[in-house]
């Protein structure tokens, strides 16, 4: 790695967006609210370790394993008392007085699809979920099954304020599990409890971009581009990697990684303005595939830890201001969405 200026050493530019454990619940009820307040504790204490060392955590997240592993879903009845059971673990006195964002896991079964739009109807940030749609021996996803997962996005439209249930629901094709995001996050009862993390970089990257020195050579520009936002946010990585392996706590579970995409939001550089720093007059003209597949590598070609969850270039539409304002300028649509993904790592945000 490259030595960096001393301005993109500044920790307000690359925020920890979440940090994300990762647990097994069992219908044994008894055993929840511990497991639950053991791994909300940890995610406080290594929040506060990260403050303590310049870096602003956003949020502090939990996943489990498949709901109907757990939940009773032998009725849209039973499965809203079980939710509801974790619903009062997560107010309970007993709990850190902090927020905590939940995820039930994935829904396996057409019964615990057709349920899933009421559970995210009356539960909602703490329901979230996800379905695995697989593939068969030549590529091809499972039909039926989006059939059905369409059917439950339609529902949610309906039954939930402005279609916002959505925000709790995602339809994955080739994610694997230990996504530190909501809502495609799961994981698997077969393995062990561990915590992953995830970034913002976006104000990071913009920084990066104003240090380059002018240079008319595309080529060469690309490259000095690519190797200053590399080399910032390995320098970051680094730091927080090493902060996270230094921390003891008697609730720690196995670190698996850190997932580098941005991830834009709402209070951040947007995305739009690393494309026109790299040259592009405006998300969607000429040069936004090029610059997409630039950056994708900036995200994948990081060392020191597991690269896990989607560590790839997230266009998040209505989360980011800029693409936002693109789309109502109609500057581009889902087509051009839909090319660009194919180089970003991870495919359509929101």
């Amino acid at each position: 790695m490259n030595q960096i200026s001393d301005n993109l050493m500044n920790k307000n530019l690359c925020k920890v967006r979440t940090i994300t454990s990762f647990l097994s619940l069992s219908k044994d009820y008894s055993l929840w609210e511990e497991k639950i307040k053991n791994a909300s504790l940890f995610g406080e204490n290594l929040a506060n370790e990260f403050h303590l060392n310049g870096y602003e955590v956003q949020s502090i997240r939990i996943v489990t394993n498949a709901f109907g592993e757990y939940l009773d879903t032998s009725s849209l009845e039973t499965a809203l008392a079980d939710m509801q059971l974790l619903s009062d673990i997560l107010s309970s006195p007993s709990m850190p007085d902090i927020r905590i964002r939940f995820a039930i896991g994935e829904a396996k079964t057409s019964k615990e699809i057709e349920i899933l739009p009421y559970l995210i109807k009356e539960f909602g940030d703490i329901c979230n979920v996800c379905v695995n749609v697989p593939i068969d021996d030549i590529g091809v996803p499972d039909y039926e099954l989006t059939k059905k997962c369409a059917n439950a996005v339609q529902k949610i439209s309906k039954i939930t304020p402005r279609g916002e249930g959505n925000f709790n629901f995602t339809i994955n094709y080739n994610c694997k599990p230990l996504i530190p995001y909501f809502p495609a996050s799961y994981h698997n009862s077969d393995t062990e409890d561990c915590f992953a993390l995830g970034l913002e970089s976006p104000d990071l990257l913009v920084e990066a971009l104003k240090s380059v020195e002018e240079e008319n050579n595309h080529n060469k520009k690309m490259t000095n581009s690519y190797t200053i936002m590399k080399d910032a946010l390995q320098y970051h990585i680094n730091n927080i990697v090493d902060i996270t392996n230094g921390f003891i706590h008697q609730y720690k579970t196995k670190f698996v990684g850190i997932d580098t995409s941005a991830a834009p939001s709402k209070d951040s550089s947007s995305m739009v303005d690393v494309y026109k720093l790299l040259g592009v007059p405006y998300f969607g003209a000429s040069g936004t595939l090029e610059c997409s597949s630039l950056l994708t590598k900036v995200f994948k070609n990081q060392t020191g830890c597991e690269l896990i969850g989607f560590s790839g270039l997230m266009l998040a539409v209505v989360e980011d201001e800029g693409l936002a304002l693109g789309t109502i300028n109609k500057e581009f649509d889902i087509r051009a969405l839909l090319q660009y993904s194919s180089v970003c790592g991870i495919g359509l945000d929101t």
